[in-house]
């Protein structure tokens, strides 16, 4: 039981919060999730949940594959448009005026203008409510050559990626810090900290 004044209870609901946001394509669709996240490094997999009502639930239940295409700030408003139109009534490949490119591993198209994209197999669906879970298998990533540095390192920090906030985009702010820099000597610090 609570006892201090200063939390305030809540219903329990969707709270977890900043989440990435991403374009889903499967098939000639995309749709724009903000409830997708990796789930095991190895072998590597990630989950999205989709409502079933959705037009991509039907095309990923029938494919079976998909990719995930990151946001990118030079991209939010046609990823929110993405998300807000229906692949039912409009293509927004042409509609956002995005270029299909096609994975290697699955063939299905990804967005060349998304700085990463990664292609995925389906290996279980899980029916939770509202939502319908769609586990898979990562199977190919893609980045884009500007995203590496001299020594063939790929820097995320360079896409300039967009995360979503209780209904709002956010670019992502300044390095507070890396894996492990509360145990790091303070040469480490200065030299990953200086960007």
């Amino acid at each position: 039981m609570l006892e201090s004044n200063d939390k305030r209870e809540l219903n329990p609901s969707t709270f977890l919060n900043p989440v990435p946001v991403v374009m889903v394509t499967c098939g000639d669709n995309i749709i724009t999730l903000a409830w997708a996240g990796t789930i095991c490094s190895d072998p590597p997999m990630l989950s999205i949940s989709v409502r079933k009502e959705r037009y991509t639930h039907k095309l990923l239940c029938e494919r079976k594959k998909f990719v995930v295409n990151l946001v990118s700030q030079d991209i939010a408003k046609q990823t929110d448009y993405c998300g807000v139109k229906s692949g039912r009534d409009v293509d927004k490949f042409t509609e956002c005026g995005f270029t299909k490119i096609y994975g290697s591993k699955t063939g299905e198209a990804m967005i060349k203008e998304s700085p990463a994209n990664i292609e995925c197999e389906v290996e279980q669906i899980i029916e939770l409510g509202s939502h319908d879970m769609f586990i898979a298998r990562i199977v190919g990533v893609y980045a884009d050559e500007s995203l590496f540095d001299n020594k063939g390192a790929c820097d995320l920090g360079k896409a300039d990626l967009v995360a979503y906030n209780h209904g709002e985009y956010f670019t992502l702010g300044k390095v507070l810090g890396f894996y492990g820099y509360s145990v790091a000597s303070p040469e480490v610090l200065k030299r990953r900290l200086k960007k």
